[in-house]
């Protein structure tokens, strides 16, 4: 499942020792932009993710898992992020549309040709 929106706050991380040894979780809070923006804490458990270069401002596009469990009979719901990215972090590149980005200079002179020149065998009947 995929999440877009603009981080509000990047919490500290918290760390602790369990049974199965030290963990690391930091959460991220996240704000849609839907016409009724939502918040979402969503969670990132041992630097699963790198998010070192994240600030309150960014527009992201997080891929996350919702998992709920049961503990002591009430259910707890986690947004687990398993990718991020900083949105318009790809805008550098070429469209993959193929048509060339703008650039304010003339076009080229016409000159295309669909490579039969010929008026008899034309595949086009104008």
């Amino acid at each position: 499942m995929e999440l877009e929106g603009k981080v509000i706050e990047v919490v500290e991380p918290k760390t602790g020792q369990s049974a199965r040894g030290p963990w690391k979780k930091q959460e991220i809070i996240l704000e849609t932009e839907d016409a009724y923006p939502k918040k979402v804490c969503m969670i990132n458990w041992n630097d699963k993710v790198d998010i070192s270069s994240l600030q309150a401002g960014n527009r992201v596009k997080a891929s996350i898992n919702i998992e709920s469990r049961e503990y002591n009979g009430n259910w707890f719901t986690d947004v687990k992020i398993w990718k991020i990215e900083t949105a318009g972090a790809d805008s550098t590149q070429p469209p993959a549309s193929g048509i060339p980005p703008f650039t304010g200079e003339e076009p080229p002179e016409a000159g295309w040709s669909a490579g039969n020149d010929s008026e008899e065998g034309d595949p086009l009947p104008f």
